[in-house]
């Protein structure tokens, strides 16, 4: 594999987590709508205390002895351009060589299954098990060779996905005009296929020269076990309610062997969102939010490659625009739209989720 391909390996764990951040500007709109109806209810300080989970670290905790069920189904589009010159400058305007040109466009279908139970009024478990099938499409021109020939090269891949669990714990009531302050730790399993367990192939010229490797299908998971430490906040504003969050995503580094580089650690993530749902009345709600993630290069123990230079950090950011639906006082329908304001995000993402509880 390649050094851009490992100092993308990152990536993975927040790309993959895309569906569940871009799920958070509907629920908040949905925090918002049951804002308002507690004005009505209960008024003063106590109108948040059954704000409906913004998303998996947002949100004031499920009620105790209560099961939430959240199936839920996002698909996102990315599409990205590269530019290869393999050639020499004569004067400032005149270059000799090959310039190559690819086109990458790719698509990313996720079903998941959350499940989230409250044990006390300020403690919750919430697990999620998704399932993922990208397909990725290359469109170039071969490499090195003088050709007006495009060439177009496809791969997928489908499965299990990288499965949370998440522990959720309330530390303050939100009075004296303080907002709510939950505490969230995630652990993310690699569960699902990781950039190393999948099967590579050798890239070749015409003259059948190997200039590079390439995986046979697309991963489905990240191939580390995360960490995510992060606190989240609520401040209830009739009729709307102001949240973000803030967090940490540590992974651990593995040992792919030497052929692979020795030991990988894929490079943390430094994950911060903000936003504002409102409330059109009981029933309908819409919110906008914004969510960006800082992500670490990757370091390799056996990198000797002195000709590659990669940036220290990706930076990955989504604007979020969420509508809210509630069907009955246990379901609701949501429906959000996320459009990347970075290079390395998706294009275009929609997630459709439908939380009923028990």
């Amino acid at each position: 594999m390649n050094s851009t391909a490992l100092y993308l390996l990152p990536v993975l764990t927040v790309a993959f987590a895309l569906p569940a951040v871009s799920e958070e500007a509907a629920d908040g709109a949905s925090a918002a709508a049951q804002s308002a109806a507690n004005t009505t209810r209960q008024g003063g300080q106590e109108q948040a205390t059954d704000i409906a989970s913004i998303t998996v670290d947002r949100g004031i905790v499920t009620r105790p002895g209560r099961l939430t069920i959240e199936p839920s189904f996002s698909y996102a589009h990315s599409n990205s351009t590269q530019v290869a010159v393999e050639g020499y400058t004569v004067i400032p305007a005149l270059l000799v060589g090959l310039i190559n040109i690819s086109e990458i466009q790719r698509d990313v279908l996720v079903g998941a299954l959350s499940l989230k139970y409250g044990f006390t009024s300020r403690f919750e478990a919430s697990l999620r098990v998704p399932y993922l099938k990208i397909d990725e499409d290359l469109r170039e021109r071969e490499a090195f060779q003088g050709t007006p020939v495009d060439t177009l090269r496809e791969s997928s891949g489908d499965g299990l996905g990288d499965v949370e669990l998440a522990l959720r714990y309330q530390i303050n009531d939100g009075l004296d005009g303080w907002p709510y302050v939950i505490g969230v730790i995630r652990a993310k399993a690699p569960t699902g296929e990781g950039p190393y367990d999948v099967d590579r192939e050798t890239i070749v010229d015409s003259q059948g020269n190997p200039i590079g490797v390439e995986l046979a299908e697309r991963p489905t998971g990240s191939g580390y076990w995360a960490f995510e430490p992060g606190l989240s906040f609520i401040y209830p504003s009739d009729p709307a309610v102001l949240f973000g969050n803030l967090s940490y995503v540590w992974t651990r580094e593995e040992d792919e062997g030497a052929d692979n580089g020795g030991r990988i650690d894929a490079g943390d993530v430094i994950r911060f969102g903000f936003g504002m749902g409102f409330a059109f009345n009981e029933r309908t709600s819409f919110s906008l939010s914004y969510d960006h993630s800082i992500i670490r290069k990757t370091a390799i123990e056996l990198d000797n490659n002195l000709f590659d230079a990669n940036f220290d950090r990706i930076h990955v950011g989504t604007l979020s625009f969420g509508l809210s639906q509630r069907l009955s006082p246990d379901a609701s329908l949501n429906l959000s739209v996320g459009v990347g304001v970075t290079d390395s995000a998706p294009n275009t993402e929609i997630t459709l989720r439908l939380p009923f509880s028990l």
